[in-house]
C-alpha cells in the first residue's frame, strides 16, 4: 500500500490533501491511488449544489455544515471554482465565503478548478470524491461553478442535486424553463429575507413542485439561517428514502464515467493517428478545393482509421 493511501485511511489530513492534489492534477501516482482505494469506496453520500451565479451556494453550504454534523455526519466540501487564467488552479472564492468552517478540524474543505469542464464539473471530481470516501467522510457536499442553465452535468456525479435560485437574479424564470426543471431533487429559493422571494417561490412551486416528480421546494436565508435546518432534514430524508437504490444509482454513475473515459482515450488516439496520417492531410486539401464535402471526408477518414 502506498504511504499516502495508508495516511489518508488513518486520518492524516496532509495525506488526504496531497492525494486529492495528485488525482486532481492527474499525476502518475493517481492511478495507483485510485486502484488501492477503489474497493473502500461507495459508502459516502454526495449532495450537489447548482444554480445561477450569485445564488448564494457557498454561503448556504457553509450554513448547512453544522446542521449536517448535528445529524451525525462527517462532512467534507468540494467547491468547484472557476479556473484561474494565470495559474490554471481554483480561484478559491468559495473557501473565502466559508471562513467560519475553515477552523473546524472535523470538516475537510477543498476548492478544485473546473479546468473548463462541461457544466463546470471538473473531470477529476469523481476521484476526489473517492479519496474523501476512503478517508471516512460519509457526506460530501459538492458546490459547482455558477454557470446558470449549463450546470446540469453535476447530476452525473452526485446522489442528490439541490438547485438554488435567488430573487435578485433576473433570469431565474428563463433558467427554470431552459433546463433545470428536471435535474433537481430539491429546489431552494435562497435569500428569502429580501423582496421578491415569495413570488419566485410561488413560480417555482407551480412550474416544478407540482410536476410528476414533486421535488421539494423550500425558502431559506443563508444570511439569517432561516430554513437551513429544514433543508438539512429534507436532504437527510431523501438520502434515506433512496438508500435501497444506491447500488443501482452507483452502477449508472460508473457507466457514465466509463463512457467518458473510453471516449477520452479514443479521442487522444485518433488525434495522435491523424497527426501522422498523410491521407488526412490530402483529404483536407480536397475539402479546401471543394472536391468533396465534410460528410464524405469524415467517413473516408474514419474508414481509414478503423479498418
Amino acid at each position: 500500500m502506498l504511504p499516502i493511501v495508508k495516511g489518508l485511511i488513518e486520518g492524516d489530513r496532509r495525506s488526504l490533501a496531497r492525494a486529492i492534489s495528485i488525482v486532481d492534477n492527474q499525476e502518475p501516482e493517481s492511478r495507483q491511488i485510485i486502484r488501492e482505494i477503489f474497493g473502500r469506496t461507495g459508502k459516502a453520500r454526495t449532495v450537489g449544489f447548482t444554480g445561477p451565479g450569485g445564488a448564494g451556494k457557498s454561503s448556504l453550504v457553509g450554513r448547512l455544515i453544522p446542521e449536517c454534523q448535528a445529524l451525525g455526519h462527517r462532512v467534507a466540501v468540494l467547491a468547484v471554482d472557476p479556473t484561474s487564467p494565470i495559474t490554471g488552479g481554483a480561484i478559491l472564492g468559495d473557501r473565502v465565503r466559508m471562513l467560519a468552517n475553515l477552523e473546524d478540524e472535523r470538516v475537510f474543505m477543498r476548492s478544485m478548478a473546473s479546468r473548463g469542464a462541461v457544466g463546470g464539473v471538473s473531470k477529476s471530481l469523481r476521484n476526489a470524491i473517492r479519496v474523501l470516501d476512503a478517508a471516512g467522510y460519509d457526506l460530501i457536499l459538492v458546490e459547482s461553478v455558477g454557470a446558470g442553465q449549463l450546470e446540469i452535468e453535476i447530476t452525473k456525479v452526485v446522489d442528490l442535486t439541490v438547485v438554488l435560485f435567488t430573487p435578485n437574479t433576473g433570469d431565474n424564470v428563463q433558467a427554470v424553463k431552459a433546463g433545470l426543471t428536471e435535474v433537481g431533487d430539491v429546489y431552494v429559493v435562497n435569500k428569502a429575507d429580501i423582496d421578491g422571494a415569495g413570488p419566485l417561490y410561488n413560480i417555482i412551486k407551480e412550474m416544478i413542485g407540482e410536476t410528476e416528480r414533486k421535488p421539494a421546494v423550500l425558502k431559506v436565508s443563508a444570511k439569517t439561517g432561516r430554513g437551513v435546518r429544514e433543508l438539512a432534514h429534507s436532504i437527510e430524508k431523501l438520502l434515506k428514502e433512496r438508500s435501497i437504490n444506491y447500488k443501482e444509482r452507483e452502477k449508472r454513475m460508473l457507466e457514465d464515467e466509463l463512457k467518458d473515459m473510453v471516449t477520452d482515450i479514443v479521442e487522444q488516439k485518433v488525434a495522435s493517428m491523424l497527426a501522422t496520417d498523410k491521407r488526412y492531410a490530402a483529404i483536407i486539401e480536397k475539402l479546401a478545393r471543394k472536391e468533396t464535402d465534410p460528410y464524405v471526408a469524415a467517413e473516408e477518414v474514419a474508414a481509414g482509421l478503423f479498418r
